[in-house]
């Protein structure tokens, strides 16, 4: 069986390790690692896909999997990687978010009672009902607040306030990990690069209180080769929830990455050999579109299926391909408006923003400007221009295309 640690070199996952003798670690019997998820929303995006997918290797290699949903920690909010205090969620915001992941996640791993079934644990198991004293007199005496204080989380938020409840984040997610080696025999954390503080905190607090030599592995924090955040677009995340982000606009984002991260993305997102990837990464000039075409086809089925992916790929084939039949436009992103708001016009600047293609009129009319923005085949140049109901035809309904690439479809209702 595969090294799971040279698995995850060569395929981009690495960037920190914490001991050079990681992949001899792999070789001595299945290793239990564990990577927790942060339940700000009931639904994970496609920059959780990294931490996803290593999980997935860890399994594939022969390793039991644990994911963490911070019943406990999400009523702090980590502050790692943020440049301010996150929202306080609300109990019935934080039991709702933790359904939505546990469901999302078990798409992805395998459960079950076998050595290298995965497990979905809550730290609220651990956290929730501990004494707050008894908890100081336990843990506390293993931190030093000058060690704490060199965090890079805790350093970015210095300037501008960290307050002590996010301040303590560090502590419990370092005691989830020593809880987690105590009574599962979990060694491995991995997490993004901005995680590297708060694993090397746990691995310590473990060895301290258990005695137990434990490790960890941190992936690269990814962007896109256009400096834009994995899983960001102008319209916000891209969600891995059907109802939060279609099959086919998800599709499209993937279709849509800059020529240079194709090869790299290949690694990541998707399990084709990497001689394949490699081979793809090659293809010249405009042949790159393929290997995007592959990319988002594996990445669609892995998360909506095969069935959703292949009727993403035909509307999006369908749709450059000059334009779509109705019956193949179920997968595309739609926005139903009342026939009524279109007598007289209605502003195209509301309608982009009543589509979800513009989140504000600044926004919409930055679109239009620049010449981004077209009805059906002809290009929008005015932001003060209205669209009526003609603009549906006979079909009863048009489309909004966005750049040259990003297609919605409106239906007059």
């Amino acid at each position: 069986m595969a090294n799971f640690f040279e698995v995850l070199k060569e395929r981009g996952f690495v960037s920190q390790a914490t001991h050079e003798d990681l992949p001899s670690r792999f070789e001595r019997g299945p290793v239990t690692g564990y990577i927790g998820f942060d339940p700000t929303s009931a639904s994970l995006h496609a920059g959780s896909l990294i931490q996803i997918l290593m999980l997935v290797h860890l399994q594939r290699c022969g390793h039991r999997p644990i994911a963490i949903v911070g019943g406990a920690t999400g009523l702090i909010g980590d502050p790692s990687g943020k440049t301010e205090m996150r929202a306080m969620l609300t109990e019935e915001d934080l039991a709702r978010n933790l359904e939505g992941i546990r469901a999302q996640l078990s798409r992805f791993i395998r459960f079950g009672d076998g050595p290298t079934d995965a497990l979905i644990l809550d730290n609220a198991e651990w956290l929730r009902d501990r004494k707050y004293i008894e908890f100081l007199r336990e843990v506390g005496p293993h931190f030093s607040v000058n060690r704490m204080l060199t965090l890079e989380s805790v350093k970015l938020r210095m300037e501008k306030g960290l307050s002590f409840l996010e301040f303590n984040y560090q502590v419990l997610q370092a005691y989830d990990f020593m809880m987690l080696n105590r009574r599962y025999g979990c060694t491995l954390q991995m997490g993004g690069d901005d995680q590297w503080g708060n694993i090397v905190m746990g691995m310590e607090l473990a060895r301290r209180m258990n005695g137990a030599e434990v490790f960890g592995i941190t992936s690269p924090l990814i962007a896109t080769a256009d400096g834009r955040k994995m899983g960001k677009t102008e319209g916000g995340a891209v969600w891995l929830d059907a109802e939060r982000t279609s099959p086919y606009a998800f599709y499209q984002y993937w279709i849509n990455i800059p020529d240079a991260d194709v090869e790299r993305f290949l690694g990541l997102y998707t399990f084709l050999p990497m001689e394949r990837v490699r081979e793809l990464g090659r293809l010249p000039g405009e042949a790159i579109r393929e290997a995007k075409k592959v990319l988002a086809y594996e990445v669609t089925a892995l998360v909506h299926g095969g069935e959703e992916a292949d009727r993403a790929r035909e509307t999006s084939e369908s749709v450059f391909g000059g334009g779509p039949a109705a019956g193949e436009l179920d997968a595309m992103p739609t926005t139903d408006i009342a026939r009524d708001k279109l007598q007289g016009g209605m502003p195209i600047v509301d309608l982009l923003i009543a589509c979800g293609i513009a989140p504000s009129k600044r926004e919409a009319r930055r679109l239009i400007s620049g010449g981004g923005i077209a009805i059906g085949e002809e290009r929008v140049g005015d932001s003060e221009a209205r669209v009526d109901a003609s603009a549906a035809g006979s079909e009863g309904w048009f489309l909004i295309r966005k750049g040259k690439k990003s297609y919605h479809r409106v239906r007059v209702v």
